[in-house]
């Protein structure tokens, strides 16, 4: 990693199949690649961020494409290493009526990131840092990687964002919680569902009591998105200011909407937007990405959205 790297995120990059139509009547899978943070690191290299990915890739025969597929997009690969593991893959279709997803991330390459996969020295020269609770989730290995991380990043005044952007198809409700909590006193960035994080792992509806809640537990940035009030919530500095959601009569595809607006918001941060404003600017980042399908195909660039603000 030569080059100055504004944001490092830690993550897994996931090979994506889609077919355009039902799973049972498709003949073609079409390739891809993907994954929570993936997105938001395309998110952000595209609005003209620099960031750096850090992950393993296993040595199969995606791995040439994968690493391809991120430098095309302009994203740092030098911390990226590989083993002899498969890569994580997932199988989706989009109808009008009907989406469905099928993961397969058991024993995966990424299981296998560690503390060894990231120095202080490399920390300390960031701006941000960012991963999500996914990433907890694969490993003892990973979960340990990403506390130590964001310990070292507060101890030497590196900003970090995080989302635990939980999913009960493969994660556990409790574990997710405990990789949080484990970690938010480190945190500056978090970013929220209403509906998924804060209802289902907190037991908490109120916009008002789960701000206050982590503003308690030291995070300086609270984001929620809330599909019942159609919009997001930021708390900062005692204060909650409230933005719609970008356009929506326009949305076709929401896939991974909520890590494009993180992407969003972190090239807002880091470029000097303030905390409510970094939210409009990732909003329209987001909506832009939904009037299209496929989650990173549709992430627009800079231009674009700047255009439309």
């Amino acid at each position: 990693m030569e080059a100055k790297i504004d944001v490092a995120i830690i993550g897994e990059c996931l090979v994506e199949l889609s077919a355009n139509g039902t799973l049972a009547d498709t003949s073609t899978l079409n390739k891809f690649f993907g994954g929570d943070t993936i997105t938001t690191a395309v998110a952000i290299s595209r609005l003209g961020g620099s960031i750096s990915y850090i992950t393993k890739i296993g040595n199969d025969g995606f791995s040439e494409f994968l690493l391809s597929s991120l430098k095309k997009e302009n994203i740092d690969t030098s911390l990226i290493k590989t083993n002899d593991e498969q890569n994580g893959m997932y199988i989706v279709s989009h109808t009008h009526n009907k989406k469905e997803v099928l993961y397969y991330k058991r024993k995966t390459a990424a299981t296998k990131l560690s503390v060894e996969d990231l120095s202080e020295d490399i920390i300390k020269k960031l701006n941000l840092v960012y991963s999500t609770g996914v990433i907890q989730s694969l490993s003892p290995s990973s979960r340990e990687l990403i506390r130590e991380t964001y310990r070292i990043a507060r101890e030497n005044e590196v900003m970090t964002a995080y989302d635990p952007n939980y999913t009960s198809c493969f994660m556990n409700s409790t574990d997710t919680k405990e990789c949080m909590e484990e970690i938010i006193e480190y945190t500056d960035i978090i970013f929220l569902s209403l509906k998924n994080d804060s209802v289902k792992l907190y037991e908490i509806t109120s916009v008002d009591k789960i701000m206050q809640y982590f503003w308690d537990k030291g995070v300086k940035i609270v984001v929620i998105k809330s599909h019942v009030d159609n919009g997001y919530y930021t708390g900062y500095c005692g204060n909650i200011s409230f933005c719609k959601f970008y356009n929506t009569q326009k949305a076709i595809d929401t896939t991974a909407s909520g890590d494009v607006f993180n992407g969003g918001y972190i090239y807002a941060i880091t470029h000097g937007y303030s905390p409510n404003d970094a939210t409009k600017f990732a909003s329209v980042v987001s909506g832009l990405q939904t009037q299209n399908y496929g989650a990173i195909q549709s992430i627009p660039y800079k231009e674009t959205v700047m255009g439309m603000i």
